[in-house]
């Protein structure tokens, strides 16, 4: 059997650093070559990450104004502390001098008050049919008057099923006098609404006003009238 002859054509030239082509990427990126970021998704720029001529310093262990970058590393290093970056669109940006996992945590609680002071609304619905009975409605007035208590929202609604869309004008009745029984309770938000087979209105639960002080002026005054008896 003939041998086949083995490729002597030019071969590929092993890299160099002689070679003037382009160096393939190493795995190393911009942030790896400064030392990278912290690994918190609220991570800012710190001490060496801060490329700026000049920055603000801001906080009560520092005298604010605005400083080279290099002298405001410097107090933070003096400090044993981080420079941070807080407001990197400021001109010139705002840092602020202090340790950098306790800036974290203090992000990170004030984002949790935060968000358990946002009130998350609740909507209750109410069903109706075009021809309830005085029962059903006024089981469904006591339920709805204690969702307006505990500071829901109402969504009632009457759906018409079949030729039942006939009585829209009669389902529309029903709904005003719904809203009309809870007014001590909520505030409609708008006038019933025909959606495809849904009459609706929306009520809101009506603000609460804190109880007023009882003026202490006629217990006083009843104070002085029992001391003039008791003078006579």
């Amino acid at each position: 059997m003939e041998k086949k002859p083995f490729w002597t054509g030019p071969k590929r030239p092993a890299f160099s650093s002689n070679n003037s082509g382009p160096r393939p990427m190493g795995g190393r990126g911009r942030d790896a070559r400064r030392g990278g970021r912290k690994n918190d998704k609220d991570s800012h720029a710190i001490n060496e990450q801060i490329r700026h001529r000049e920055v603000r310093l801001v906080g009560d262990n520092v005298e604010e104004g605005i400083y080279p970058i290099v002298k405001a590393q410097k107090i933070a290093d003096e400090q044993g502390l981080d420079l941070i970056e807080i407001a990197p669109m400021a001109k010139p940006p705002v840092c602020k001098i202090m340790d950098y996992q306790k800036f974290l945590y203090q992000q990170r609680k004030r984002l949790k008050e935060q968000k358990a002071k946002s009130t998350k609304v609740v909507v209750k619905e109410i069903r109706f049919g075009p021809q309830t009975d005085a029962h059903d409605y006024d089981f469904k007035l006591k339920h709805a008057i204690g969702f307006l208590q505990d500071g829901a929202k109402v969504k009632s609604y009457v759906f018409f099923k079949g030729r039942s869309i006939l009585f829209k004008e009669q389902g529309e009745t029903l709904l005003l006098r719904f809203a009309n029984d809870l007014e001590d309770y909520g505030k409609l938000d708008q006038m019933p609404v025909l959606e495809g087979k849904r009459m609706t209105i929306m009520i809101s639960p009506k603000k609460v006003a804190p109880a007023k002080k009882k003026d202490a002026a006629p217990a006083k005054k009843e104070d002085a009238d029992t001391a003039e008896t008791a003078g006579e």
